[in-house]
């Protein structure tokens, strides 16, 4: 049962990563071409501005990250037979919740 939970976990890090990657070649191109125009976006009434989907794509980018770290204790936590305990009262998490959420730190009652 845990090496089907590692490969499930080494699966969605390895889709994170590949995000990651896709994510950070978007921004690097909108960073690039920003620097060699100088399109007033700021004032265009029509869409968001350059500013802003830097913005969103920095926090996408963050967020990512975080499911990255989380996926890695996870899988630490496989190691150490320790997986599928929740970090706030110690009991199980549920089936379902591993399931929908593999990296999930707290029980479904704790979450809420």
């Amino acid at each position: 049962m845990t090496d089907a939970i590692s490969a499930r976990l080494l699966v969605e890090r390895t889709e994170a990563l590949a995000q990651l990657a896709a994510l950070t070649r978007e921004y690097d191109a909108m960073v690039a071409a920003s620097e060699v125009s100088n399109a007033d976006d700021e004032h265009d009434p029509e869409g968001a501005t350059i500013g802003f989907e830097r913005a969103q794509l920095a926090a996408t980018m963050d967020m990512t990250r975080g499911r990255i770290a989380d996926l890695d204790r996870a899988m630490s936590q496989v190691e150490a037979g320790s997986y599928g305990r929740c970090e706030t009262c110690g009991g199980e998490i549920g089936a379902e919740r591993l399931a929908a959420r593999p990296s999930a730190r707290t029980c479904i009652t704790c979450a809420r």
